[in-house]
């Protein structure tokens, strides 16, 4: 039930003033307008949790940073996936000469030919582990390229119509590309028809993972954790739960030293299927750093100041209104509510709030 409450200030002094000025002005003069009244209702106290968050501005982009460079022998550039496109394990990166170049997973680059005879190494398991990933089954997942290490490169060649001449077994150095995951197109460097030698840069690109890097105040860099979790406002106005992944170890200050120096934190998302493909896109990051659990809680309009410092509510009982003392605690930025306590304060009553 609503109630509106006027404020009446100095009522005396205003009367007198009232009185002498009419005596001094025998002309009928328009009234002055009443003091707008403050309309207000009422609001339960509830008792539950209260969060204390951290806002700061982020960009919701992708991980890593991977650069592709050709590696065979000098040509001309024939195809090259476009930015946006997603190249996974055994997709083609692009082609030089019409020799694709196919992505496989891997922390090794690859630096030499793959083929019977060659020595053994790290290079050689990770070959393997794709081939096996792919259903071509290389015999024992170990550093050695063996005879049926050759035979299962044939039948992954035949699959990819490698004409019978060159089903060979054996995989030139360029042939495939080594990176730790599948790939997001960021930009390519290179375009169709141009010429490229062994080193020049074709490509660039991210993970597929996005994530959410934000800078926080070194100043607030206690408050933040791996692992924490934090909500995060979409440009749609969505919020979708993240976490925290890596904070950065290096502080860094803007230039011409215009504000406080900030760490990078990377957060991990996982957006709805129709957000689309959003990329260095703003969004808002809510690091909660503080819970208190089970407390009465008011909305935070509800707070009165109180004359020499301090806080109050007004409970009201029916039409009956009582200040109470209270002691605030946290701040719900998120849902306007603020933890207090005080003696005649308890779960269930009704406090006075502006009405809306």
């Amino acid at each position: 039930m609503s109630k509106a409450r006027v404020v009446t200030v100095g009522a005396s002094v205003v009367v007198i003033a009232a009185a002498g000025w009419l005596a001094l002005n025998s002309c009928s003069q328009p009234a002055a307008p009443a003091a707008p009244a403050v309309v207000t209702t009422t609001a339960p106290v509830t008792r539950g949790d209260v969060s204390d968050r951290v806002e700061i501005s982020g960009t919701l982009g992708y991980a890593g940073n991977y650069q592709v460079r050709n590696q065979l022998p000098s040509g001309i550039l024939t195809a090259v996936a476009g930015p946006g496109a997603v190249v996974s394990r055994g997709g083609q990166l692009f082609a030089v000469s019409g020799t694709p170049v196919l992505l496989l997973y891997g922390d090794v680059p690859a630096y030499r030919d793959f083929s019977v005879g060659m020595t053994n190494g790290p290079d050689v398991r990770e070959l393997k582990q794709n081939l096996t990933a792919l259903g071509y089954r290389p015999g024992t997942l170990d550093n050695h390229f063996s005879a049926t290490t050759a035979a299962a490169v044939r039948r992954w060649q035949t699959a990819r119509g490698v004409t019978a001449a060159e089903r060979t077994g054996r995989l030139r150095l360029g042939e495939v590309a080594f990176l730790p995951s599948a790939i997001r197109v960021s930009q390519d460097t290179g375009l169709p028809g141009s010429q490229v030698g062994p080193g020049a840069p074709v490509l660039a690109g991210t993970t597929t993972t996005q994530v959410v890097t934000a800078p926080v105040d070194t100043g607030q860099r206690y408050l933040v954790h791996a692992g924490d979790q934090v909500q995060v406002s979409l440009p749609s106005g969505a919020s979708v739960p993240g976490t925290i992944v890596r904070i950065g170890q290096v502080a860094t200050t803007p230039q011409g030293d215009s504000g406080p120096a900030t760490v990078m934190v990377t957060v991990a998302v996982r957006l709805p299927r129709d957000t689309g493909d959003l990329d260095q896109a703003p969004v808002q990051v809510s690091i909660t750093v503080a819970v208190h659990h089970g407390v009465l809680r008011v909305p935070v309009t509800a707070l009165l100041a109180k004359p020499g410092g301090g806080y109050q509510v007004r409970v009201r009982t029916g039409d009956v209104g009582r200040l109470v003392d209270v002691r605030p605690g946290l701040y719900d930025d998120s849902t306007g509510d603020v933890e207090v306590s005080g003696a005649g304060l308890s779960e269930g009553m009704t406090v006075e709030v502006p009405a809306t």
